[in-house]
């Protein structure tokens, strides 16, 4: 792991959450069946934000077969008998991810990622493009 990240584990003392963002057990589960799935469960998964989209930013949720860059925020979560799930996020987009859960949601009309950002002021709707307040 790169020494120059920020490691966050999820019994750690309290983090500001203005620098950090949750992950809920469902997303953990959620990210850990992906990587097995993908036959890289040693690999992480990378959070951010990007310019675009119908309001102005975007989420992005992708793999990420790299160590962590120089800068990042790098949560892990261990379970005993389990692989450990590594969430990596870049210092710019933390500034508007900071203090938002990336949960895991399944109804009837939509199975996947979902980021619940107290900084978004308006999201579109298709649920994936947001603005901040």
């Amino acid at each position: 792991m790169n020494p120059a990240s920020e490691t966050v584990q999820q019994s750690s003392k309290a983090v500001d959450t203005k620098k950090s963002l949750g992950v809920s057990p469902q997303a953990v589960e959620a990210i850990r069946n992906n990587l097995a799935k993908r036959g890289t469960p040693e690999a992480a998964i990378r959070v951010g934000i990007r310019g675009g989209g119908c309001s102005g930013f975007s989420y992005v949720i992708e793999f990420d077969d790299e160590a962590p860059r120089k800068g990042d925020l790098v949560l892990e979560f261990a379970e005993e008998g389990k692989s450990t799930v590594r969430v990596y996020c870049d210092k710019k987009s933390i500034l508007y991810l900071g203090g938002s859960v990336l949960d895991w949601e399944k109804t009837l009309m939509f199975q996947g990622f979902k980021f619940k950002n107290p900084q978004e002021a308006t999201r579109c709707g298709c649920g994936h493009s947001f603005t901040v307040g």
